[in-house]
């Protein structure tokens, strides 16, 4: 098994401390050995220059929603009507093409520094709703995608079964159907048993949202969940709209009907989770359920600023994804979910870099089932993530400030160095597939039909 020592010229040690000169070493995929205050690189090490975070966690991914960056900035509107140039894309893709563009956006990820997603999947059919030979084809596209990107996966396979409350579904979103929760957890089941003994690869399950799946439908998902010991996933709460028919209809918010069908707790993630009352808030933290924040898609689609620190002080962990991708970049999302809380209440300080390095890492990990990783201790996934505080954004940056200018000033484009379960995947900013900007480029052309 190979074996090789890393020297990082800072590192970001638990519990959240820059630690000058630290060795890591690495076996395999895991890192063996934390040395701290070595001066000098010893010889044959991999000098690592910087500040070394570990891998970041990208908890909320729509992989073909890439393909739409930039073509719905000249529209008015909101989420509703970018839903529908969404399906334009949701219509064209078939397995190959969709692994061109997961892989593609993957390796982006990589670059930014991401070494795990979190991919909400549900593009399961062929058109008109007709299963594939493999009814797992699209799932089976994005595990490859990813482990090719140099990325372990958590695919949480979404039951998608309504349009709204009541509404059936219609056009492209029949490909996004398995017509009942029992029908959805016989194809979920069969995708589990291909990949359970794959420690790269974790398949759980979601809940498109309360307006997507019937409340009578949710306990069979919960139950597959606790049965497999698997994360849940569900949007909650993104839009008022959607907080006004669940009233309408259950006489109970989202989080209240998801409560009551058991899919809430400490292996539930709860996305976006903009629009809460004081009761949904202390709903999710009593219950330790996860919330998802994805602060530049919910700005994107008008969405709102939701109370990410209330609900961190109630008990929910907080975690970070890119949703649609209006950009990938985890350290702009980690510092929006201060910058925004101090728009809202014209006050600074909500949070400090630590606690965002944490939610970008250790908590994004655990909340899609890897909780061995986003730490730089031994026994962790062996994820470096180097960034440099050399670049035009980091430049004059000391020891002891490090985390917090990367959290508050890098990008994604300042990160030169990754190591993803222990395979070098980022050299000096370059990824080892290749021009990512060209794969991108092709692979979206093709999803948009050009």
């Amino acid at each position: 098994m190979l074996e090789l020592n890393y020297w990082c010229e800072l590192a970001w040690l638990p519990p959240g401390e820059v630690v000058a000169g630290v060795v890591v070493g690495v076996t395999g995929s895991r890192i063996s050995d934390i040395t701290p205050g070595v001066a000098r690189p010893p010889t044959g090490a991999v000098r690592l220059a910087g500040l070394t975070l570990p891998g970041l966690a990208n908890a909320h991914s729509h992989a073909f929603h890439r393909a739409m960056r930039g073509v719905t900035e000249r529209e008015k509107g909101d989420l509703w009507s970018w839903r529908e140039r969404m399906y334009g894309v949701a219509a064209v893709l078939d397995p190959d093409s969709y692994h061109r563009l997961a892989r593609a956006t993957f390796a982006e990820m990589a670059l930014a520094g991401i070494t795990c997603v979190g991919e909400f999947h549900h593009l399961h059919h062929a058109p008109g709703g007709r299963p594939y030979d493999d009814p797992n084809a699209m799932g089976h596209a994005l595990v490859e995608a990813a482990r090719e990107a140099g990325l372990r996966i958590a695919l949480l396979d979404a039951c998608y079964l309504t349009s709204g409350i009541g509404v059936p579904l219609t056009g492209t979103q029949l490909r996004f159907g398995d017509g009942d929760s029992g029908r959805w957890a016989v194809r979920a089941e069969e995708l589990l048993d291909v990949y359970r003994p794959a420690d790269d690869v974790e398949i759980g399950a979601a809940v498109h949202s309360v307006n997507a799946v019937p409340a009578e439908q949710l306990p069979v998902i919960g139950a597959f969940s606790h049965h497999h010991a698997v994360p849940l996933h569900t949007h909650v709460s993104e839009q008022r709209t959607e907080n006004a028919g669940c009233v309408e209809v259950y006489a109970a918010s989202p989080a209240q009907v998801l409560g009551d069908h058991g899919a809430l707790g400490p292996r539930c993630t709860a996305v976006h989770a903009t629009h809460l009352s004081d009761v949904d808030i202390a709903l999710l933290g009593q219950s330790s359920t996860y919330v998802c924040v994805c602060p530049t898609t919910e700005r994107d689609l008008a969405d709102g600023v939701g109370p990410a620190r209330a609900l961190f002080d109630a008990g929910s962990q907080v975690t970070l994804g890119s949703d649609s991708h209006a950009v990938i970049d985890l350290f702009e999302e980690a510092r929006a979910v201060e910058l925004d809380e101090r728009l809202v209440t014209e006050r600074r300080g909500h949070w400090t870099a630590a606690e965002l390095l944490q939610a970008a890492t250790a908590s994004g990990h655990a909340s899609l089932g890897f909780p061995d990783a986003g730490m730089l201790v031994p026994g962790a996934w062996a994820d470096l993530v180097s960034v440099r505080l050399d670049s035009v954004r980091t430049a004059g940056t000391a020891g002891d400030d490090a985390s917090e200018a990367v959290v508050f000033a890098a990008t994604a484009t300042d990160v030169h160095s990754v190591v993803s379960g222990g395979r070098h995947m980022v050299r000096e900013g370059r990824h080892v597939l290749g021009d990512v900007g060209a794969m991108l480029a092709e692979a979206v052309a093709e999803a948009r039909g050009e």
